[in-house]
């Protein structure tokens, strides 16, 4: 249950920055871009500086593209390799 006794003490660590905040003082981050939709879903938590710098406009999937590149999972050259492949194929088969 969101704002519950449970989550006032325990703390999250940032995905953008690799801060620790507590999550009473962090901002809920849903990647998938429906934080209202809760059924079974895990969120983030962002500090509130990143949240602030975070666009908030809609990413017309964005996140989808970045889970197909292998996000976070891959080194950085062939996460950047898999994303530039992905976003512009006609530059790609130069």
């Amino acid at each position: 249950m969101f704002g519950s006794r449970r989550e006032e003490g325990s703390s999250a660590t940032c995905p953008a920055c690799g801060e620790s905040v507590r999550r009473a003082d962090a901002r809920e981050y849903d990647k998938h871009g429906n934080r209202w939709e809760r059924t079974e879903k895990e969120f983030e938590y962002l500090c509130k500086p990143c949240h602030r710098d975070l666009c908030h406009q809609p990413r017309k999937g964005l996140e989808a593209t970045l889970v197909e590149c292998d996000a976070g999972n891959s080194d950085r050259e062939t996460f950047l390799a898999r994303f530039l492949d992905a976003e512009m194929p006609d530059e790609a088969e130069r």
